[in-house]
């Protein structure tokens, strides 16, 4: 068995294991600051919104010798406006310009036809409306709405209501530390990433429901023993499905990486980055989430029930009153054991005289004490 294995089953078995419940708070304070600098890099920075968003027009320009650099500010001097651009595999080059009206499109492409020294007619422009991308952006933020409630809905019927709310949270985490990193890097918002970000939202929501499966199961009549609390139970379970939820991220995450830092940034196939990105932090964002958020979360509101309440309670002073007995039984024993070593200024710790333990021997026997033995 491998190591990794071993560990695994380790963890499963609770006998090893971190206590993710009892440092939630530091993990709480980790997810507040990360969520503050993506909200701040959101108002501060700003969304990179694509053309499909903000309407404009896209210019395909045949093999040409001209640099994309060059490319780029002639794009720029001939409209007046930012331009991508980008250099295709077979020598083309895909310059985009946003809000741009049909005549504004016309003399850019007149221009740049005479700044590239191609011929006018060999140019393809295409035109996208502001009020396309409009329609593309409220449809995205309907069906993010929908997804939302009906996920509410089935964990309050599959599991109950605090761990619906717990998976909502972590699920409004995952896409604002997203769309944070979206602006923090500068990379074009574009309908690609609106499909990846509610790919990231299906992953998380797998990896935080395996998580609440383990804890549904072990949290079964839990208030009719005094072994354990809830939030170690809660803890048991992120740490029995830890190595899983390990597994499928990183398996989840080497395709998405090597489109992102191969294909979008060693190949150069830029429109790679629209959705690779949006895949790969949110990717990370909820496995991070179903451990570090999610389940502490249940925990905290699950130890607002009375009867949860009651329990740790219970569970508290069932390992108070064994401790004050292993102490007493403790105290006992040494008690016992300093009559009989001898003298009293026998110093502690001390090899026992060699007399007293062949003494002890002669009564007892090989190590039993006196009496143990059968009479005859």
């Amino acid at each position: 068995m491998s190591r990794l294995g071993a560990l695994g089953a380790r963890l499963y078995r609770g006998e090893v294991g971190y206590d993710f419940i009892g440092k939630r708070k530091f993990w709480y304070a980790l997810s507040v600051l990360i969520t503050i600098t993506a909200i701040a890099g959101v108002m501060v920075r700003g969304l990179n919104m694509g053309i499909e968003f903000k309407g404009g027009a896209v210019f395909t320009i045949p093999s040409t010798s001209v640099s994309v650099t060059q490319a780029r500010a002639d794009a720029q001097e001939a409209s007046g406006h930012d331009a991508i651009v980008q250099k295709l595999g077979n020598g083309s080059m895909r310059i985009q310009v946003t809000e741009l009206d049909t005549k504004q499109a016309d003399s850019v492409r007149t221009q740049l036809a005479k700044d590239l020294d191609v011929n006018e007619a060999d140019i393809n422009a295409d035109l996208v409306g502001p009020s396309w991308g409009a329609t593309i952006a409220n449809k995205a933020w309907t069906g993010l709405a929908i997804f939302m409630i009906l996920v509410v809905i089935y964990l309050a019927i599959a599991f109950e209501w605090r761990m619906a709310v717990a998976a909502l949270i972590a699920l409004i985490h995952d896409l604002t530390i997203t769309v944070g990193v979206y602006a923090l890097v500068g990379f074009e918002v574009t309908p690609g990433t609106v499909i990846g970000l509610l790919t990231i939202l299906g992953y998380s929501l797998y990896d935080t429901v395996v998580v609440f499966d383990s804890l549904k199961e072990g949290s079964k009549g839990i208030t009719k023993q005094t072994r354990w609390t809830y939030s170690e139970v809660a803890n048991r379970s992120i740490n029995s499905t830890l190595v899983r939820s390990i597994n499928t991220t990183v398996v989840a995450l080497l395709p998405v990486a090597g489109l992102l830092f191969i294909g979008g940034g060693f190949l150069g196939a830029g429109m790679l980055n629209d959705i690779s990105l949006s895949l790969f932090v949110g990717l990370a964002a909820g496995a991070y989430s179903s451990i570090f958020i999610a389940t502490p979360l249940v925990a905290d509101l699950k130890e607002r029930d009375p009867q949860i309440k009651a329990l740790k309670k219970r569970v508290l002073a069932k390992r108070a009153s064994a401790a004050a007995k292993e102490e007493s039984a403790e105290g006992s024993s040494d008690d016992a054991g300093a009559v009989e070593d001898g003298p009293e200024d026998a110093v502690p710790g001390a090899p026992a005289p060699a007399a007293a333990v062949a003494g002890q021997r002669g009564r007892g026997g090989r190590g039993r004490p006196s009496g143990s033995g059968r009479r005859r």
